[in-house]
């Protein structure tokens, strides 16, 4: 899994956190969606694999802005817009847009970026220009008082 943060504030240093959580903090993770993960015919994957990648993604969101892991409060809003499979590649962003004193609303989306192509061979597999918006929800996640 790879992963990656834009803010503005600077570099953390381990163990700490990067200080003032900021509206517009993204936080996105790549990963590939193992053939163990399938679910249904097609090789889909069921709806809550979209919503643990974003508890991932969320996660790692309160650690940089609030040096501790938080606790998911909420989803709203959740919309499956097309189907994830095994054999996707996909992202995972996580978007600050609302900051309290002890909680954290984001936005999530899950992008296909990659997908298997049985037809063109066993282990063939496109990249997908544009990704596919597979779902997408908001959320509040709930820190520590500081």
């Amino acid at each position: 899994m790879n992963s990656s943060v834009e803010s503005a504030d600077q570099p953390t240093s381990a163990g700490t956190a990067s200080g003032t959580p900021k509206v517009g903090q993204r936080v996105l993770h790549r990963r590939y969606v193992p053939y163990s993960h399938a679910h249904y015919a097609g090789n889909l994957v069921d709806g809550a694999y979209s919503l643990a990648a974003f508890g991932d993604v969320a996660t790692e969101m309160c650690i940089i802005t609030d040096g501790d892991e938080g606790l998911f409060a909420s989803y709203s809003d959740v919309q499956f817009r097309a189907p994830v499979r095994a054999g996707d590649c996909i992202e995972i962003e996580a978007t600050l847009v609302r900051v309290g004193s002890r909680s954290r609303e984001m936005e999530f989306e899950v992008r296909v970026v990659a997908r298997g192509n049985p037809e063109r061979g066993e282990s063939a597999a496109d990249v997908l220009d544009p990704p596919v918006v597979a779902t997408t929800a908001r959320g509040v996640v709930v820190v520590p008082p500081r």
